[in-house]
């Protein structure tokens, strides 16, 4: 079996309003804050409203993620996390299948 290297993926996506709105709200309480951050070691988490479509492995994204995120990845002030699944489904968001969002550590 040949495996095909991906030389460009879009990962650009558009949210509708409510979807948006919706999701913000989940990834912004009080209950998921403190699930974020008892996993970091901070004592303080804020989203920072930036999502992002995870990518396939490419020569010019080999992180996974846009390149202009990178550096969120890179320091020790952010973190990035999977959207949960079941967040997607509250919120509506069924397309891109999944997101992944950028926390500060306060």
């Amino acid at each position: 079996m040949r495996l095909k290297i991906v030389h460009h993926y879009d990962g650009s996506f558009s949210l509708d309003p409510e979807a948006r709105t919706a999701l913000f709200r989940l990834l912004t309480s009080d209950a998921f804050l403190q699930q974020i951050t008892q996993q970091l070691p901070c004592s303080q988490a804020e989203f920072t409203e930036i999502l992002f479509q995870p990518v396939p492995y490419t020569p010019a994204a080999p992180k996974g993620m846009p390149v202009e995120y990178e550096p969120y990845l890179e320091s020790p002030d952010y973190a990035v996390i999977n959207v949960p699944p079941n967040f997607m489904f509250q919120a509506k968001i069924f397309q891109p299948s999944r997101l992944c969002a950028i926390y500060r550590r306060v």
